[in-house]
């Protein structure tokens, strides 16, 4: 017998005769021999340390010394040793969903923080409790724009990150959703061609700032044109840079989302990462996920509980929204521990290093021969340049020197092969921008 399934071979065979089969490989007929696994021949188990060992080694293979000038939605802020001190306390890392308020009022309250915390960041009136990832809350937002207004028809502008677009199509390539998309000019929305599109089956103008290219923009113009037609503005947002920009609540949206990762999670080859979504208090019960609310309780205490819950298990099924559960809750207390410790003024103060170091390797990158700095729109701590040779292959030859130089828009961009997007954070130094420089000339000259 297997040790982990407790079924005999009488067992086994009773329930083959009971379904009509002759034997197990009857189950797995439809695979293809071509498909079917050519052996079970694992290797041996490994000791503890040996298993410690062989990690080790792998872990070695990774290029972790590379100074990063790569961002494109994900970015190497600094994350204070405090934020993984309390976040992995385990009060906090071991909590479950807290559908007993009595005895989770520490990960309620923490949620709590968290809601307000992002609500002052977006100015908007209203948080949940996080979701997943950028990309799924920009698709949530989406689907909370159709049952809101009932509508089918969505307008995305094409500097919305191409990650994000590709998540939406995905998810609704089944269905009856009519998708518009919008080219950017000169690195900002066009208006002109959003203005177009825009008529009374419109249910959401999607927008981003700053966009994927870096450049920084001023919806206001849009978003009063999109609500002019009943049609609501949903814009994903880089928290970092509203420590200096407007905010999207000032702008008119209806529906912000982002992606957390830069407010205090290391990038962790690629998560888990944080979605966050913010609206307007009029359209709160069509929020996925959850939002904790304050209270008092019968002795007049302060308190916290699950206060909206929009999910199958809860409400009618056909009013129910996404479920967005707990795994997503210690990164949103990683994100609150983040903005408690650096606060609204640090906040301001790496919002604006990021936008000074950025400016001064813009400075440095523009009097490289061959290198063209795009500066046609306003950037915050990335931005585009134009390259005399194919991106991928500058990017290849600088992490040679130590460099990851940035992301080659061409991967994503067909005829933009010779364009970089390139990030700088508050964590890069003077003499590793100047170096980076150096370095990026060498190359072009080779």
């Amino acid at each position: 017998m297997n040790p982990y399934i407790p079924n005999t071979p009488q067992e086994v065979g009773q329930m083959l005769e009971s379904i009509g089969v002759d034997d197990i490989d009857a189950l797995f007929a439809d695979i293809k021999p071509e498909h079917a696994p050519k052996s079970f021949d694992l290797a041996r188990g490994l000791s503890e340390y040996e298993a410690v060992r062989r990690l080790t080694e792998l872990s070695l293979k990774n290029n972790v010394q590379a100074v990063p000038f790569i961002g494109g939605g994900f970015y190497d802020h600094y994350v204070p040793a405090v934020v993984s001190s309390l976040t992995f306390r385990g009060e906090f890392y071991t909590a479950y969903t807290p559908y007993q308020p009595e005895c989770s009022q520490g990960t309620l309250q923490a949620l709590f923080e968290y809601q307000s915390f992002m609500c002052a960041l977006t100015g908007m009136d209203v948080s949940n409790a996080s979701l997943y990832d950028g990309g799924t809350a920009l698709y949530e937002a989406m689907m909370m724009a159709i049952r809101i207004t009932g509508r089918n028809k969505v307008i995305m502008d094409g500097g919305v990150s191409p990650i994000y677009r590709k998540v939406l199509w995905t998810y609704t390539h089944h269905l009856s959703y009519e998708f518009q998309e919008t080219p950017v000019v000169h690195g900002q929305s066009s208006r002109q061609e959003i203005d177009k599109l825009l008529d009374k089956n419109t249910a959401a103008v999607i927008l981003q700032n700053p966009n994927f290219f870096g450049a920084v923009d001023d919806f206001t113009d849009i978003i009063a044109r999109a609500h002019s037609v009943g049609a609501l503005a949903v814009v994903s947002v880089y928290p970092v840079s509203l420590g200096l920009l407007k905010t999207p609540f000032e702008m008119g949206a209806d529906i912000v989302t982002g992606e957390g990762q830069s407010l205090g999670l290391p990038l962790n080859f690629g998560g888990p990462y944080l979605g966050f979504m913010c609206a307007r208090k009029n359209f709160i019960r069509k929020m996925p996920g959850r939002i904790v609310g304050e209270t008092v309780d019968s002795q007049g205490r302060r308190c916290f509980v699950n206060t909206l819950q929009a999910r199958e298990q809860h409400i009618r099924r056909q009013k129910a929204t996404s479920n967005i559960c707990t795994n997503v809750t210690l990164c949103a207390l990683q994100a609150a521990v983040f903005m408690a410790v650096v606060g609204k003024n640090g906040l301001k103060q790496m919002a604006q290093l990021n936008l000074d170091k950025a400016e001064y390797a813009k400075q440095l990158l523009s009097r490289i021969k061959g290198v063209e700095v795009k500066r046609s729109s306003p950037t915050f701590n990335e931005f585009t340049v134009h390259l005399p040779m194919d991106a991928s292959k500058i990017v290849a030859a600088m992490m040679k020197k130590g460099f990851a130089a940035g992301f080659p828009l061409g991967r994503y961009y067909p005829g933009m092969e010779r364009y970089l997007l390139v990030a700088v954070t508050e964590k890069r130094t003077k003499e590793e921008i100047d170096r980076f420089a150096k370095a990026f000339e060498e190359v072009l000259e080779a």
